[in-house]
């Protein structure tokens, strides 16, 4: 950086980091349990970055401490953020290359062999009951070259949790982006949730039934993203209710119960069965404004776009 402010090229490359990942400063925010503006002074060398936090900000973007530290974040001769990409792919369902993106449309999972055998084995036979073994030989492989890419199975289920909120947390932010008013981002996020539990329903499974074999530290951040998720519902709950369209006796408890019906789709919903994704989420959002008791005297509620409906 030109003024050769340590904690200004830190925050830079921060943000750079931040953006390589396609994460907006609120999410990353979120994710951090740090307000949007504290993170912005950060960003902008306003703040001293501690290590411990720093080290945390590594983690959620699946960056080492050394690689951020490394980023060229000088105006003048930043680093291609496509070139970075390409060192550093991620997986969180979407390309990253992207800056928009159609979050109604699914594409099949792109996991390498090694994830995609262990989502496999945990649908089988569970977390506890899959070994590395079984997990090699369904991707035909041996059990050591399983380990230059994934140092246990604990890694493993933490790298599909991870791919699933992450993939979750971008569609939602694009979906919340097409409300006008809170009532519209409330369905908005409720028919995102209602696709990506259908089309996704091998990840919402193992996410709703392994959760617990995380280990402590690993239990802590994917629940931290689920928080971000449910916190997204809450708000705009909370607007609608201060604006004088929902009127729940307990809004909190009613958010929590809708998302709990869209998350509990994968135990139960088929491919083949008679409902298709898009009519499932017509049928749910409008049991989601019942929930939350939806009234207005001067306009209907509102209503999604057509889409397939058979």
């Amino acid at each position: 950086m030109s003024d050769g402010c340590p904690d200004k090229i830190l925050g830079a490359q921060v943000r750079l980091a931040r953006e390589l990942r396609k994460l907006s400063l609120r999410t990353l925010a979120g994710l951090l349990g740090v307000s949007p503006a504290t993170l912005s002074h950060v960003e902008n060398g306003k703040t001293r970055l501690s290590a411990v936090r720093l080290s945390r900000i590594a983690d959620i973007l699946d960056f080492e401490v050394h690689e951020i530290l490394e980023l060229e974040a000088s105006p003048h001769d930043r680093m291609d953020a496509s070139t970075e990409l390409r060192r550093h792919p991620r997986h969180d369902g979407v390309e990253l290359g992207e800056t928009s993106f159609d979050w109604r449309v699914y594409e099949p999972l792109t996991f390498d062999p090694v994830l995609s055998a262990a989502l496999g084995e945990f649908l089988d036979i569970g977390y506890h009951g899959a070994s590395v073994r079984g997990i090699a030989a369904r991707c035909d492989m041996s059990v050591s070259g399983i380990y230059h890419y994934y140092s246990s199975k604990q890694e493993m289920l933490r790298a599909v949790l991870d791919y699933a909120m992450g993939e979750l947390l971008r569609r939602s932010e694009c979906a919340r982006a097409e409300g006008q008013d809170s009532v519209a981002r409330f369905l908005l996020l409720v028919e995102n949730l209602v696709l990506f539990h259908t089309h996704r329903r091998e990840l919402g499974f193992v996410g709703a039934g392994e959760m617990r074999s995380l280990d402590a530290d690993n239990r802590r951040a994917v629940a931290d993203k689920r928080n971000l998720q449910q916190r997204m519902i809450d708000e705009e709950v909370a607007r609608s209710v201060s604006d004088g369209f929902f009127r729940p006796d307990s809004p909190l408890d009613a958010s929590r119960a809708v998302v709990t019906m869209c998350t509990a789709l994968p135990s139960w919903w088929r491919p083949d069965g008679p409902l298709s994704p898009s009519r499932l989420a017509d049928m749910y959002t409008t049991i989601a404004l019942d929930v939350m008791r939806y009234r207005s005297p001067d306009r209907p509620a509102p209503t999604r776009p057509a889409l397939d409906r058979p």
